[in-house]
């Protein structure tokens, strides 16, 4: 049962985080409080994972524990940030709050903890696609073998496109804050937009994963 909750706060947690992306399709308000849900979705993640803050400081790292309590870390940090400043900006969820400072530096850690979390977030997600996939085989009969060099192929296709759409939408601009202002397409097809931000995802948990196969196969052969 525990473990079907995590999955689901899991799934909304991601699809929070693509409608987020997406503020010029949605608006302010809605914006807020789809970001106010996922705050409340973020604390329901780390008290349905516990373990990992008790044991943070316990056993011997691995280079795969360390690269995945690194992007762990990372990833709370993002989300700190989007927290703490889309509560500062707030206009409507947290409007009663009696902020009246720290504007401009709120703005800057959105656009830091937007970019960064989204990226690591999907990388985070990659390193736990092995339950993922997992939880899908459950559900379907057995695919031929064959069936896995198309799926590698696809992946590593879509993988492809979402690097290229790193570059076109200018991720490392906002990563670096190298502009203040982020540029908006409010005339953007939504699907269009989705796809790319998904493809992007799927840059990161192609990464993320086979890094993670990687690291893994290495600790095998060295134990």
């Amino acid at each position: 049962m525990k473990g079907k909750v995590k999955m689901a706060v899991d799934v909304l947690m991601t699809a929070a985080l693509l409608f987020l992306m997406g503020y010029q399709f949605w608006g302010e308000t809605a914006h807020e409080w789809v970001g106010a849900g996922m705050f409340v979705l973020f604390l329901a993640h780390h008290i349905l994972n516990g373990g990992w803050h008790k044991n943070l400081f316990r056993g011997k790292y691995s280079p795969m524990r360390i690269f995945l309590t690194v992007i762990d870390v990372l990833t709370l940090f993002s989300m700190i940030a989007q927290m703490y400043s889309g509560i500062v900006l707030s206009r409507h969820v947290f409007a009663f709050l009696p902020i009246e400072s720290g504007l401009a530096l709120a703005r800057r850690l959105h656009i830091l903890g937007s970019y960064w979390g989204f990226l690591l977030m999907s990388l985070h997600l990659g390193l736990h696609w092995n339950m993922v996939m997992g939880a899908v085989k459950k559900k379907l009969p057995a695919a031929p073998q064959g069936f896995r060099y198309l799926s590698f192929g696809m992946a590593l296709a879509v993988a492809l496109y979402g690097a290229w759409v790193f570059v076109k939408r200018d991720f490392a601009t906002y990563m670096f804050l190298r502009s203040e202002f982020v540029f908006m397409d409010y005339g953007e097809a939504k699907i269009l937009f989705y796809l790319d931000y998904l493809s992007l995802m799927g840059t990161c948990i192609f990464i993320s994963h086979y890094a993670g196969k990687f690291l893994y196969f290495f600790k095998r052969r060295d134990a």
